[in-house]
């Protein structure tokens, strides 16, 4: 692992702490970035030393998106003057719901986003957790996304949980809901939820779901944003009598207050990964970025 020494690991404004996490397990040189905002919104970064070797950008596109999105390809575009290889790690890539067109003359901005990185001088991009996989086959270049699923089903077996049962808010999360529920060595459920694609409203369809009764339920999901998925479903969940309800992500962007809903619905606990700083980001995920970086 000698060749750890050769890593230059420069962090975002938006992913200091993960950055830091990420430069220790690589035994890397470690620089940060200072950042200046404009009273028109501008960002203005410079980063405090000269990197060298193979350099690593750590920085999430969450809220306020395209700021965090522009300071990336910057800090990627600076890099790329020091290295002919820039690994951009975006723990949270925005935009990857945009991978295709849903309806018709809607934009495929995640096509547009993967070109952009690529001409700032990216050689590799890592994610996490990325909403959709199709989303990495926009990229020209090697984009590779990692699961944190591994790591929350740790922080899960640490807790005492009674006769735990994983669900996945909507059919399109059994995937990840077997995963998660295989890790764990429990069973798992879909409910089956609608939105609505022009106005986002969401219904559970579900029938009565026996199974939950008495049950501590860990709601897993990729990302909570406004919580309206999650609050729908500890509704649903709460009527058919569990016991304790574990929201699981690895995305908590909690937009407005969505926490605030989210426990009103019935969620004793949010447990997320730090890919986005918060008091809910309570699993590391940078073992699991620096062994895909190597």
């Amino acid at each position: 692992m000698s060749l750890l020494a050769s890593y230059t690991v420069i962090g975002g404004k938006a992913s200091e702490d993960l950055a830091k996490k990420i430069a220790k397990k690589l035994k890397a040189k470690y620089l940060k970035s200072e950042l200046r905002i404009f009273p028109d919104g501008e960002s203005k970064i410079t980063i405090s030393g000269k990197p060298n070797g193979k350099i690593v950008i750590v920085q999430s596109t969450y809220p306020p998106v395209d700021s965090n999105l522009i300071q990336a390809l910057s800090l990627v575009s600076k890099a790329k003057k020091y290295s002919s290889q820039v690994v951009a790690v975006i723990p949270y890539l925005g935009y990857a719901r945009q991978d295709k067109e849903f309806l018709p003359g809607e934009l495929v901005t995640m096509s547009i986003i993967a070109n952009i990185f690529k001409t700032a001088g990216a050689t590799k991009v890592i994610v996490v957790d990325i909403h959709s996989k199709m989303a990495l086959n926009h990229f020209k270049i090697t984009a590779r996304n990692v699961s944190a699923i591994p790591e929350l089903v740790k922080y899960f077996k640490k807790l005492n949980l009674k006769d735990p049962l994983v669900v996945s808010p909507d059919c399109g999360g059994i995937t990840r809901a077997r995963d998660f529920a295989n890790q764990f060595g429990v069973k798992f459920i879909a409910l089956d939820k609608h939105r609505d694609k022009k106005n986002g409203m969401v219904q559970i369809r579900s029938k009565n779901q026996k199974q939950v009764k008495g049950r501590d339920l860990i709601l897993v999901d990729d990302m909570i944003s406004t919580g309206g998925s999650i609050v729908k479903a500890a509704e649903f969940l709460k009527k058919q009598k569990c016991r304790n309800i574990y929201a699981a992500c690895t995305h908590a962007l909690l937009i407005g207050d969505a926490e605030k809903r989210i426990r009103k619905a019935g969620v004793s606990k949010i447990i997320s990964t730090n890919t986005i700083p918060g008091k809910t980001g309570l699993v590391d995920v940078s073992p699991i970025i620096a062994k895909a970086i190597v």
